[in-house]
């Protein structure tokens, strides 16, 4: 039976993967627009800000139409980290706010970034809204950092990366301070046949998001502080240098994912 931690681990993924995916799939035609903003927002409220032709904020429904006319390929999910910016268009704007957000979407000359905002009721309750705030690309973005890893080289990179991971956090006793992550992480050496993605996707391309989907979220686990503080600064500096090299491959494994040719 799993933990309570380990079954957190399993929520949606970037709300960026799900933007991306399905609405390249629309514009390939393998599904209809009806259904696109549903399958993003999932039980969430999803706005838009300074879409193209509006002058307030816009249901993400009535935000759409202004990508209608591109092709799937000039839709492209990017995961910026510090230090590693790959996919981002140059500088500017839309890069300092993709990074600030850890993710966004580069729709040709337009860049969306969600913002997730906490609101409270008069009795107390809290729920979330995201607002995808628009930001126009310069015509003369370079398209190079825009190269996506094939899904066969991001899934060898994440294989390896979660192995040597593995490894590095058993040597560090993971299990003494966070044993949901350890169990968490073995879990994930076993082959996911799951899928979140929409028509279109091959199936190593859905193996591959499946699995860097649970993972993005373990690898959220594993950045909380540890309960009853039971891990010092030094032991939480070896945690993170353990698992950098796997943070960077998931999220190249999500991009490859997100971003892999379709087909009928």
């Amino acid at each position: 039976m799993s933990s309570p931690a380990t079954g957190a681990a399993t929520l949606a993924p970037r709300r960026s993967s799900r933007f991306v995916a399905w609405v390249r799939a629309w514009r390939a035609g393998l599904v209809p627009f009806d259904e696109v903003a549903d399958e993003i927002a999932g039980d969430e409220e999803h706005l838009v800000a300074d879409a193209p032709g509006t002058w307030t904020d816009v249901s993400l429904r009535e935000a759409l139409p202004s990508l209608a006319k591109l092709s799937p390929d000039e839709i492209r999910l990017v995961l910026p980290a510090p230090g590693d910016p790959r996919g981002l268009p140059g500088p500017g704007d839309f890069a300092g706010a993709a990074l600030l957000a850890g993710e966004a979407v580069v729709a040709s000359g337009l860049g969306f970034v969600p913002e997730v905002r906490t609101h409270t009721s008069g009795s107390g309750m809290t729920w979330e809204t995201v607002l995808w705030r628009v930001h126009p690309l310069p015509a003369d973005a370079p398209k190079a950092s825009l190269i996506t890893p094939g899904a066969a080289e991001a899934e060898a990179e994440l294989a390896a990366a979660l192995a040597e991971t593995t490894a590095a956090l058993t040597r560090l006793d993971v299990a003494q301070w966070r044993p949901e992550l350890a169990g968490a992480l073995a879990a994930l050496r076993r082959p996911d046949g799951g899928t979140d993605l929409p028509p279109g996707f091959d199936p190593r391309s859905r193996r591959l998001f499946a699995r860097a989907a649970v993972l993005d979220r373990v690898l959220a686990l594993a950045g909380e502080t540890a309960p009853g503080g039971a891990v010092n600064t030094y032991e939480a500096q070896q945690r993170d240098a353990a698992l950098r090299p796997l943070t960077t491959a998931c999220r190249q494994a999500l991009v490859a994912a997100c971003n892999a040719p379709l087909r009928p």
